[in-house]
């Protein structure tokens, strides 16, 4: 049978065998010393009413003896959850600049050769490798002026630190 009760310290639910009842250990979410309290006693039923058995005690698995420890530590642990990180307008207030370059791919085609590797890595190269802070592709749709057919192309968007 288990023990429920609450860490006098933090309030935290605890669940504890009830052959620890009295012992004393530490609460494994704020470190704090507690004992285990006595297990409460089940009621008895009223004469007349039904004894209720609960199968799963009479089984095999409920015989089985659980050695299951509380863990100990010497201090309080790190939080599972950090901090999280500043907001873009956080970091424009402390004085970082934030960019965006826009290279369509439309734009970087000149009498049918393809430059669009080359004004990538050359704007890439300009910026600094420690600039960039985030590269995304996206697509769009533009209409050719020759055949005046929808065209679907892509592009990068660069995001950098000025």
């Amino acid at each position: 049978m288990d023990i429920n009760f609450k860490c006098r310290h933090c309030e935290q639910d605890l669940t504890i065998d009830a052959t620890a009842s009295g012992s004393e250990i530490q609460c494994p979410a704020c470190a704090g010393t507690i004992v285990v309290p006595a297990a409460a006693p089940a009621p008895e039923p009223a004469a007349g009413e039904p004894k209720i058995v609960n199968p799963i005690s009479t089984s095999a698995g409920a015989k089985e003896v659980k050695h299951f420890v509380v863990p100990q530590r010497e201090k309080v642990p790190e939080p599972l959850i950090g901090k999280p990180l500043k907001s873009l307008e956080a970091g424009a207030h402390e004085g970082i600049q934030l960019r965006i370059k826009c290279i369509r791919h439309h734009d970087c085609v000149e009498v049918g050769k393809d430059h669009f590797d080359d004004v990538v890595t050359t704007f890439l190269n300009k910026i600094g490798e420690a600039s960039i802070i985030k590269l995304d592709t996206f697509n769009y749709a533009h209409r050719d002026l020759e055949t005046r057919d929808w065209v679907t192309d892509y592009g990068v968007f660069i995001f950098y630190k000025n």
